[in-house]
């Protein structure tokens, strides 16, 4: 396996732009998404708190499994992507103070709940920490990205660039196939690791939002009733079973 180059800096959709400041609280309760009528302000606010602490727990995890990988691609690669994780966490700070808030007051209260879960799913090695990476982060910006619909443009701009990671998941496909072809007996661990991953995942995901009221009302009003909801919940298993089949694992 070839060390990889440098993934070229992607185009940041909000800070190319000449910015208005004091046009930002107007977009976030103006602009309507493709979900229906905008989501408050409050909101928007919010589900940037909880990517952006998802998003610098990724970097700061991806930097420690990387020294456990065996192989220096490998660790290249994962602190390349370390890195990539951080500078997305930054962005999003940078958005957070153009709309006046203080990063840290809006992170803090996703903390415990991001800690609590990574906790529980710590992997036991590199190769877990990339099926953990794939699986378990991979559900949560779907996740993300559904409830994402109803914010303003420039955020819903940050966030699917944010959760963006295309090259990342092909380098884990391609590390853990090749792992598993070496050693077929480690797919039934991975596979087990993978559906405890999923289910962590979701209700993480859940407990955050049912925890914070502004969060309900992006969750659950964009959705339109619990039917709708429901049908989110099944788009998010089938994309977890996509992920797991391009792994060559069982759902």
């Amino acid at each position: 396996m070839e060390l990889e180059p440098p993934a070229d800096p992607q185009n940041d959709p909000v800070t190319d732009l000449p910015h208005d400041p004091g046009k930002d609280r107007e977009n976030d309760a103006g602009d309507a998404g493709p979900g229906g009528p905008a989501a408050s302000p409050e909101a928007v606010t919010e589900l940037l708190g909880v990517i952006g602490y998802a998003e610098l727990t990724a970097a700061l995890r991806l930097a420690a499994d990387a020294l456990t990988a065996p192989a220096l691609d490998v660790r290249v690669w994962m602190g390349r992507a370390s890195c990539t994780e951080f500078e997305h966490f930054e962005r999003i700070v940078t958005r957070l103070r153009e709309t006046g808030h203080d990063p840290e007051t809006v992170l803090s209260p996703f903390a415990g709940p991001v800690d609590a879960f990574h906790e529980r799913t710590r992997p036991r090695d590199w190769l877990e920490g990339l099926v953990k990476a794939y699986v378990g982060d991979g559900i949560a910006r779907d996740f993300y990205r559904e409830i994402a619909r109803r914010v303003d443009a420039p955020s819903r701009e940050l966030i699917e660039s944010v959760l963006h990671v295309d090259a990342q998941d092909e380098f884990v496909v391609r590390s853990v196939t090749e792992a598993i072809e070496a050693d077929p007996t480690v797919a039934g661990r991975l596979a087990l690791l993978a559906r405890r991953l999923v289910g962590e995942a979701i209700a993480q995901a859940q407990y955050v939002a049912l925890e914070r009221e502004a969060l309900i009302d992006l969750l659950v009003g964009g959705q339109g009733d619990l039917g709708d909801l429901g049908r989110m919940f099944t788009r998010l298993i089938d994309l977890h079973g996509e992920r797991m089949a391009r792994l060559g694992l069982t759902p």
